[in-house]
């Protein structure tokens, strides 16, 4: 992982174990923002149920909702959410997840947070969501993170961005 101090008042790099702890954590509940690129070019930022787990986000979005159709010609996005003492925001490229294993066991992540989605054809459904999200099915999507950037709003403060190397698999280096 390369790392970068942005911080133009003399703080420390954060570390990004610190970051890492909080996501790990369930972050505070904070909501999670996905931005994405419509066809023309115009950008699109919507509040999306995320979830961290295993090194990447995770969030849901119906076939039709504008997001999964910008995705769909432009994979490339970026995920944002305020944890407790950082602004975070990460960079990268979200892909449908249609593994059954992954879809049950993010399907149990968002029942222990309160939606009791359950998997059916390779989606998530439920009898609600959010209104974002458009009507059931949910497809899953996952974004691993390329680079992300943090601000701290807390002591210590600073400001560091970080670029992830790809190892096997498509993980990243932690």
């Amino acid at each position: 992982m390369e790392q970068k101090n942005l911080d133009i008042y003399g703080h420390k790099a954060i570390p990004w174990s610190r970051a890492l702890k909080q996501l790990n954590a369930g972050g505070r509940g904070g909501t999670y923002w996905l931005a994405t690129t419509r066809p023309g070019g115009r950008p699109h930022l919507t509040a999306v149920g995320g979830l961290w787990d295993d090194g990447r986000v995770y969030f849901t979005s119906g076939p039709g909702a504008r997001k999964s159709r910008n995705l769909a010609v432009d994979p490339r996005c970026v995920v944002s959410v305020s944890l407790k003492d950082l602004d975070l925001v990460i960079e990268g490229r979200a892909a449908r997840v249609t593994d059954a294993a992954t879809l049950r066991r993010l399907a149990k992540a968002y029942a222990a947070q309160g939606w009791p989605a359950t998997v059916h054809d390779g989606a998530l459904t439920h009898e609600f969501s959010a209104p974002s999200a458009g009507p059931p099915p949910w497809y899953l999507f996952v974004v691993t993170p390329e680079t992300a950037f943090a601000v701290a709003t807390a002591e210590p403060h600073g400001a560091t961005r970080w670029r992830f190397t790809r190892r096997r698999r498509g993980s990243v280096e932690r």
